[in-house]
């Protein structure tokens, strides 16, 4: 190192031979905190994965075996074998109605917002500002805080207990108009629509043959974003649909911990939930949302990144 070089190391604080104690410091913070949390959210999944695979004394570690040790796949037939037998296969019920509830919902839910995010964005009415308002206000409350006003208002329409009371609520997602609408103003041309217009064609077309297909990315993540809320949503269904065979899945996830005896002592039920049988339908539970998530991420990047970038 030459003469200049060391007097600059010197007064940038740095040690003359490449070793700067406060850069290396960092980087070892940095690094521990780094494992800190992978250790934090690793360690719970992969239990989580594993525990299928084991009996209940394997997974509460009775007979010496390591929290993260696999267990057989004797094991994890019998485990499956269990809960599907549970009240004579009651999880693919569940799991049936959450396909309905959040599909339904989630087809009601394009059908509204993505022409209410284009109207919001490309065209001009009365009363549009206040409405965008709205929209985001809505956006602000809670989803818990609406579950009793809509449930006063299906129960005056005797719709409580009926697919059509959980489906519709699922379909109210002013969030997902807003994310149209901000896709739509900054993301798609209005000088190509005004071209459109030109050519002759109507609102309608311009919208069905211009828009729309300029549009699929942020489908895509509305699309995504209202059927994950939907399927991880608990307690509207919990209040919406009494009986165990009307519950999505995730309201049945309840049920099943209900019959845990480590959770609830005093079941006097015959037939019993372990704890690998309950990380099982967990995982089962999960799966769906985890499938879709990987055939659609490339679509829901585009999304995500839709008006972050100018050309």
């Amino acid at each position: 190192m030459s003469a200049t070089e060391s007097s600059k190391a010197a007064r940038l604080g740095a040690d003359p031979t490449g070793f700067a104690p406060g850069r290396w410091v960092g980087r070892v913070l940095a690094g521990a905190v780094i494992v800190f949390f992978t250790l934090f959210f690793v360690f719970p999944l992969v239990w989580l994965l594993l525990a299928p695979t084991k009996s209940t004394t394997q997974l509460n570690g009775l007979d010496g075996e390591h929290p993260l040790s696999f267990g057989s796949f004797d094991q994890l037939a019998e485990n499956w074998n269990a809960l599907v037998g549970f009240q004579d296969g009651i999880i693919w019920t569940w799991l049936g109605n959450s396909v309905l509830y959040s599909g339904a919902a989630l087809v009601l839910t394009l059908i509204v917002t993505i022409p209410a995010g284009y109207a919001l964005a490309m065209t001009s009415f009365r009363l549009r500002r206040p409405l965008l308002v709205a929209t985001l206000m809505v956006m602000l409350i809670p989803n818990t805080a609406l579950v009793l006003p809509i449930f006063l208002e299906l129960s005056v329409v005797r719709l409580i207990g009926s697919p059509l009371a959980v489906i519709l609520p699922f379909s109210f997602f002013p969030f997902g108009v807003y994310l149209a609408y901000i896709y739509f103003s900054t993301s798609v041309s209005r000088d190509l629509l005004d071209a459109a217009r030109i050519d002759g064609a109507g609102e309608f077309k311009v919208f069905w043959r211009i828009a729309m297909p300029l549009a699929t990315p942020v489908i895509a993540l509305v699309g995504f974003f209202n059927f994950v809320t939907n399927w991880n949503n608990y307690f509207l269904p919990f209040v919406m649909e009494p009986g165990s065979r009307k519950m999505p899945v995730q309201v049945g996830l309840a049920e099943l911990i209900s019959n845990v005896p480590l959770f609830n002592p005093t079941t006097v039920s015959s037939i019993t939930i372990s704890l690998p049988q309950l990380a099982l339908a967990t995982l089962i539970a999960v799966a769906p949302v985890l499938v879709i998530f990987l055939f659609s991420q490339r679509f829901l990047v585009s999304g995500l990144l839709a008006g972050a970038t100018k050309e």
